[in-house]
């Protein structure tokens, strides 16, 4: 076994915590792996793995050598697909990740156009509501609600969205529509524990900055709920703008307070550039900005 082969034995056995799992991915049997590992170990001179009766676990310098082989096997698959053309045609395995609600909403109905256009690219998506090391979880695309690090990653913005508060008609008409911040203190709050937007509600006044923080009756552990909460009726929420969208057009809830919201957050497409920007990322990137650039739930202004 090479030692480039013995890398991706490593990465798999690191990432899976576990040489019976990494076998099975490789399609190795678990002897195999765990004479690579131990191989690579002894010639190093360091060890990476900490094995014990029932679990593996990573040591400091295992961590250090996991990064540099990720970046050492991008590199050489990078390069082997610049001989191959895949710079000139999109085919191989994509990586993405989006948070959830969005990615079920919005990437997902585009990931499956763009497989019908692209039959030789398979895609991976990581639908998760935290913020993904592209380098370290070999993410090739990301979708992004909210201000961006200053970082070496190339970005396209594809739209914005707000941060509203909503209700059902019918709990407006039995409890009266807030005016003013304040007024939420004396309103029945739904609220997501997964949200960012948390129980100290921020907003912009015509005199500075209002934080009013709630109590909320309600504390569920999806977006989704506190959206269902909301549109039974049960009282007010505040979530992103393009998750209660179909149910703002329907009539089922109805925004309030849209005179103090903060600014909208930017959503943007980030890829990693390199000297060659492989097709599939190229592809991808340039399909899902038209798609979500063109969305009216995304970019009010825009279809105005």
């Amino acid at each position: 076994m090479d030692r480039f082969q013995e890398m991706q034995v490593f990465l798999a056995v690191a990432e899976a915590q576990s040489f019976a799992a990494a076998a099975r991915r490789l399609n190795l049997s678990p002897p195999s792996v765990t004479r690579a590992v131990a191989a690579l170990e002894e010639r190093i001179g360091t060890l990476l793995l900490a094995r014990t009766t029932r679990s593996v676990h990573i040591t400091e310098a295992g961590q250090r050598y996991a990064e540099d082989c990720r970046r050492i096997l991008a590199e050489l698959e990078e390069a082997e697909e610049s001989v191959a053309g895949s710079h000139a045609s999109a085919r191989g395995q994509l990586c993405l990740t989006a948070p959830v609600l969005f990615g079920e909403l919005y990437v997902t109905p585009i990931v499956v156009d763009y497989l019908e256009q692209h039959p030789a690219v398979n895609i991976k998506a990581l639908l998760v509501d935290r913020v993904v090391s592209m380098l370290d979880e070999g993410i090739d695309v990301a979708v992004r609600i909210g201000n961006l690090p200053d970082s070496g990653l190339h970005s396209v913005k594809v739209g914005e969205v707000r941060r509203v508060i909503c209700a059902a008609p019918s709990y407006l008409a039995q409890q009266g529509r807030p005016q003013h911040p304040d007024d939420l203190r004396e309103q029945r709050i739904v609220l997501s524990a997964s949200s960012a937007l948390v129980s100290d509600w921020q907003f912009a006044g015509p005199a500075g900055p209002i934080g009013v923080r709630l109590e909320p009756r309600l504390i569920v552990t999806a977006n989704q709920a506190a959206i269902n909460a909301a549109s039974l009726g049960w009282g007010l929420t505040r979530v992103l703008s393009y998750q209660v969208a179909s149910q703002v057009a329907a009539g089922e809830l109805e925004l309030v307070l849209e005179d103090f919201e903060l600014p909208p957050l930017p959503i943007h497409v980030v890829y990693q550039g390199g000297r060659k920007v492989a097709a599939k990322v190229r592809t991808f990137v340039d399909f899902c900005a038209a798609q979500l650039g063109r969305d009216p739930a995304l970019n009010p202004r825009r279809q105005a």
